[in-house]
This record gives C-alpha cells, structure tokens and sequence, in this order.
C-alpha cells in the first residue's frame, strides 16, 4: 500500500477530487496549508508603489491510500485535474504504507482502505 500526498493550488480541488472519484478513488482526506516552493512566492504592488513578496502562499494537501497497482492511477488523475502549466502547480509525494486498520471492523490490509 501506498500514501499519495499531493499539494495542489486550492482552485483545483474540485476538479482533482472529481478525477479521484471518476477513477474509483472516494477515500481521501483534504488539508488547507501554506508552504512555498521553487516558486518562492509571488509579489504584488503595495501601497505607494513598493513591491511586497508573498513567499508562503496558501496550499492544499490531498492525502490518499492506494494498493500499490493503483499508484500511476492516482498520480495520472491528479496531474490531469491539477496542472495548469505554471509554476506553483504542486508536487506529489509517495509514501510507503505499512499497514491500514478499519476502525469499525478490526479488517486490515487493503481491504480497509
């Protein structure tokens, strides 16, 4: 099994979560955060003329757990919902999973997820 973190710009939740679930994938949990990247931020004009840097910008984080069959699944839906092309698009992180319990049901594996 496997994790799949995703920071994605928050404009482009709807349209990755519906991928996920066009693809089968319903479970996921979703985070607002802030973070910066390769992008470092962005800059606006400012009061007076200045220009002020916004170097931590707001994010969201997608967290899914996949099989492992279904990982390039998961990561092809997520680029082609999120990528606009520009920089500050997002990375895709995966992490190896050890073990999933359902709560309600004591079942383990990949049959809880």
């Amino acid at each position: 099994m496997k994790k799949i973190e995703a920071i994605i710009r928050p404009e482009r939740l709807n349209d990755v979560k519906q991928a996920l679930d066009d693809g089968g994938f319903h479970g996921m949990n979703i985070t607002q955060v802030t973070g910066r990247g390769a992008q470092r931020g962005i800059i606006h004009q400012g009061r007076g003329g200045e220009a002020v840097t916004v170097d931590i910008l707001p994010k969201v984080k997608i967290e899914v757990v996949v099989g492992d069959q279904a990982v390039d699944r998961v990561i092809e839906a997520i680029i082609g919902a999120a990528r606009t092309g520009n920089i500050g698009d997002g990375k895709i992180f995966v992490i190896p999973v050890e073990e999933a319990v359902r709560v309600r049901t004591g079942e383990r594996g990949e049959v809880a997820i």
